[in-house]
């Protein structure tokens, strides 16, 4: 395994985005428009195996005090190589003195105890599919 890390979005295959978002059973959108959210983010981190693109994540932010994780998504046969811990460190690099927040996956919610996060108790969501987020086990 030959790891690079990118944190730009120049020649990144949307439709590879795409496709491993929804089989690790994240919310998957079109190409274009995880194009445009990861090109509106203020870092992107991607994880390519020599020219392999098997993981990313990104991170919205002021960049002042506030940001959130978005997108962590490792290929299946890649998970458990300190991949996802290596994306989120690069993202806690590029902000230094911000509180970070995220939703974790269900099931993933270990791996981000294992990185420090911690459940919060007044954490609140309006979700535009609101039953669908229901019915997935994300809110009440």
């Amino acid at each position: 395994m030959s790891l690079k890390i990118q944190c730009d979005c120049s020649n990144i295959r949307w439709d590879l985005v795409s496709q491993t978002l929804k089989l690790v059973g994240m919310a998957s959108y079109a190409p274009e428009i995880h194009k445009k959210a990861f090109e509106n983010s203020h870092t992107v981190v991607f994880v390519f195996d020599d020219e392999k693109l098997v993981g990313f994540g990104r991170a919205i932010s002021d960049g002042a005090y506030q940001a959130a994780l978005y997108d962590l998504a490792i290929l299946p046969e890649y998970q458990g190589k300190g991949i996802g811990r290596m994306i989120v460190n690069t993202i806690k690099r590029s902000l230094p003195n911000c509180n970070i927040i995220l939703y974790a996956a269900l099931g993933k919610e270990g791996f981000y105890e294992k990185l420090d996060f911690r459940k919060m108790k007044t954490g609140m969501a309006l979700f535009h599919n609101a039953a669908e987020m229901k019915d997935k086990g994300f809110t009440e």
